[in-house]
């Protein structure tokens, strides 16, 4: 009888020791179980006074994807996208044979594309994505080399910290690009009349049995470069040492600057792209001397040098044409009452600040009533009429302003899944699609649970600014210097700089009695009560 008393104990302490655990966990878990149903919790609804931040020009320097094009938006305006990288040789030190002739030289950067069907005769069909602009848009693309040296190391501070490049350096690259551009091709599709094509390239080897074999790659920009300057500037180098070392050879062969221009009078596109992933290959042929019961053959043979466009890389970008609504609004932002439109532009546009509970004694109130906060989110509605012709960003993104970090809920989101674009989907921040909006964007949803929780339950905890912004990899948390830092701005996350895309959402100083009240930024807090 005392054995089983002293287990029925034991086992109700266990429990004890184990719920109490478990409620350190309990808030994190049950977040991503609420869901939309909010079952018969009470409902408290915050103002927010939320209000515009122009970015400006921003350091954009070894950007994972970068853009490329032109785009015009009716919301915002023309963003013209050039870009300047170093390049490295994978060819270290290569020997020359006598006699070499260039074959070709072929730049190659792949598009971001989804393999959507397979014919009969075996030939792909891909959908490209992150190209946006009308399916017939063109641009003039002229490659350059650039005589700008991208220094690894900034001298002022005794080369201890990597040199910053910003988005407004484009005079700088194309003051100093070098002779005349590369893609000189007759065919103006990789020049004068490019265009970002969906259509897998082919080759066809015939060996020396005649046998042909087929390679086929996914889409992606083919420009075939000048054969003569890579004769002088590559193959007539390595006898010089020009080619020693890469350190001596980004010196020598400072990169090349991708200028993009109006093609006439036709309308243009932009892409986002991973030129880490690019290359140019350099073929050619050179003599190989064999000797057979001594007699000589000379022969010919092919060979190649790949080049990768990688080292430093600076993404350059231009605004013009700006949208007056766009430009008064992150001009003269009300930081006081809010702003009624809300404008959040990648790279070196605009983002929005929020500032939570800012009524009087709104925040000492809620802490006194003691309530258990199951739910807290931050709904943005998007401004359909505003948006209506203008590419909508997948994602935008909620941080800690004052001191440049993730909310803790981002911290606390472990979801994942396939598609790395949608990782932390309970944090949110997706843009939600409507079939009744013809498929557009509604609003973007942020849970901001636990950083409202903590908030109210640690009265020594700090009301922070929160900083909203575009984003085009949400598992990417590192901050990049703005040129000219405002008041409370003086980095944005990384992803918001490669994004070249905007959205125009409803703000928080919306009149009373107007059509889109109730579409006003708020802060919804669903609460139970205390026994």
């Amino acid at each position: 009888m005392h054995k089983n008393f002293f287990l029925k104990n034991t086992l109700v302490l266990a429990c004890i020791v184990l719920l109490s655990s478990c409620d350190k966990e309990y808030n994190a878990i049950g977040d991503g179980l609420i869901g939309e149903n909010h079952f018969d919790f009470n409902k408290y609804t915050s103002n927010v006074i939320a209000y515009n931040q122009k970015v400006g020009p921003v350091q954009s320097n070894g950007l994972e994807v970068n853009a490329l094009g032109i785009l015009d938006d009716a919301a915002f305006g023309t963003t013209t996208a050039n870009f300047a990288t170093q390049v490295v040789s994978l060819t270290a030190n290569p020997v020359i044979g006598d006699n070499p002739v260039i074959e070709s030289v072929v730049l190659t950067v792949p598009y971001f594309s989804t393999l959507k069907s397979t014919d009969k005769d075996g030939n792909n069909v891909y959908e490209l994505d992150s190209i946006y602009g009308p399916s017939d848009a063109k641009i003039k693309l002229s490659v350059y080399e650039s005589g700008y040296f991208m220094r690894d190391s900034d001298p002022i501070g005794g080369f201890q910290q990597a040199q910053k490049y910003f988005t407004d350096q484009n005079s700088d690259f194309n003051a100093l690009k070098v002779g005349n551009r590369l893609n000189d091709a007759v065919d103006g599709a990789q020049n004068d009349a490019f265009f970002f094509d969906n259509t897998e390239y082919v080759e066809s080897v015939t060996d020396a049995d005649g046998k042909v074999t087929k390679t086929k790659t996914a889409p992606g920009m083919r420009l075939n470069l000048n054969k003569t300057f890579f004769k002088t500037k590559i193959i007539d180098a390595v006898a010089s040492g020009k080619l020693a070392s890469n350190d001596v050879f980004k010196n020598y062969f400072r990169g090349l600057y991708f200028k993009v221009e109006k093609s006439g009078s036709s309308p243009s596109s932009l892409a986002v792209l991973n030129f880490a992933k690019g290359e140019i290959t350099i073929k050619y042929k050179e003599d190989l001397s064999t000797t057979t019961a001594g007699v000589t053959t000379i022969s010919r043979v092919e060979k190649s040098i790949l080049l990768k466009m990688s080292g430093n890389t600076v993404s350059l970008l231009n605004e013009s044409n700006v949208n007056t609504a766009y430009s008064n609004a992150t001009n003269s932002p009300n930081v006081t009452l809010g702003d009624e439109k809300l404008y959040l532009k990648g790279g070196q546009g605009s983002m929005v600040i929020l500032d939570l509970f800012s009524t009087a004694g709104e925040l000492e109130t809620i802490r006194s009533n003691g309530w258990l906060i199951n739910e807290a989110n931050l709904v943005f509605h998007v401004d359909a009429s505003a948006m209506a012709s203008s590419n909508e960003p997948n994602r935008i993104y909620l941080y800690d302003l004052n001191n440049n970090r993730p909310v803790v809920d981002y911290f606390n989101d472990q979801s994942t899944g396939l598609d790395v674009k949608k990782y932390k989907l309970v944090f949110g921040g997706v843009l939600n699609k409507s079939a009744a909006a013809n498929g557009r964007g509604t609003d973007y949803k942020i849970r901001i649970t636990n950083q409202i929780r903590n908030l109210i339950k640690n009265a020594d905890s700090t009301n922070v600014k929160l900083g909203v912004v575009v984003t085009e990899d949400i598992n990417n948390t590192v901050f990049y210097t703005l040129k000219t830092p405002t008041t409370f701005v003086s980095k944005v996350p990384k992803p918001s700089v490669m994004n070249p895309l905007g959205t125009v959402l409803f703000g928080t100083n919306i009149p009373l009695g107007s059509a889109d009240y109730d579409k006003r930024l708020k802060l919804e807090i669903f609460y139970t009560k205390p026994n």
